[in-house]
């Protein structure tokens, strides 16, 4: 192949978000994407029994019954062995991410190891999983079906947060360039309405662009530009879904001044205008 393939979630799902429970031998050959790729949104595993094991960016991670994990988007991934493991997968567009957990997940991207959950941890995971399985499985059938199984979805993310921040551990050594990306996604997070350069972002963390833009390929295998404008587009995606912000209001709020610009930058992402985004995401 001639590049590393992205998976994209808005491919499967139409609502941010795709979900299963498995089985012991559920997970075929088959069934897995077996091939190396990048994701462009989270992905979350729940492992209950058995064990399983992947290929993160050139480490392999091994699974064990009640741990949680959790792969970044633009992390290089294969699946090596998931047919002797029972437990659950959920995939996040990264709009439904809030940013504060987003700084937990992407700050500890040194430390991203299997998390070991106690019983009431393992208890209250899966009994607020199996609740967001029956909502996500029900679809339009229930009044406000599609918000609710979005608060169960941040309420479960936020579980993983809080697990992860409490195993942060701060003496361990990073890498210059981990560093640097990491320094620039809060950066990103916090001024994406105000600052759309490259150069920019390279001045405010004193380094120049083009050690910026080698460091984030090296780590996240992707580009200063499209980190700022996958930025652009996440915020936009969250004022349309959570905000009763009009588009004009929406494209000014992020620093445009010509809405129908915004638009198109909106429509080239996503495929869909913003309208239509906020119609099917609130359906």
């Amino acid at each position: 192949m001639k590049d590393i393939p992205v998976h994209q979630l808005k491919e499967r799902a139409s609502t941010g978000l795709e979900m299963w429970q498995y089985q012991t031998g559920d997970m075929e050959d088959d069934d897995m994407p077996l091939a190396a790729h990048r994701d462009d949104h989270y992905i979350f595993f729940l492992i209950t029994d058995g064990k399983a094991s992947l290929m993160i960016d050139f480490t392999e991670v091994k699974f064990n019954p009640k741990t949680l994990y959790y792969i970044l988007p633009g992390q290089v991934h294969q699946s090596l062995d998931y047919n002797e493991a029972a437990g659950w997968f959920i995939a996040v567009d990264t709009m439904l991410v809030p940013p504060d957990y987003r700084k937990v997940f992407e700050g500890s991207m040194d430390l991203q190891q299997p998390h070991r959950l106690n019983d009431d941890q393992m208890k209250q995971c899966t009994s607020l999983l199996t609740v967001l399985l029956q909502r996500f499985q029900e679809k339009d059938s229930l009044p406000f079906n599609l918000s609710v199984t979005h608060s169960l979805l941040q309420a479960f993310v936020g579980m993983v947060a809080g697990c992860y921040n409490c195993a942060a551990n701060p003496s361990v050594r990073l890498t210059r360039p981990m560093e640097i990306v990491q320094q620039f996604k809060r950066l990103l997070v916090d001024n994406i309405c105000t600052v759309k350069s490259p150069s920019a972002y390279a001045e405010m963390l004193r380094v120049s662009e083009s050690y910026l833009n080698e460091s984030l390929k090296k780590i996240t295998g992707m580009s200063v530009s499209y980190w700022i404008s996958n930025e652009l587009v996440l915020e936009a995606k969250r004022l349309l879904y959570y905000s009763e912000l009009n588009v004009k209001e929406i494209a000014h709020k992020l620093g445009y001044d010509d809405h129908t610009y915004f638009s198109r930058i909106f429509k080239k992402s996503e495929g869909i205008t913003p309208l239509s985004f906020r119609a099917s995401y609130r359906k």
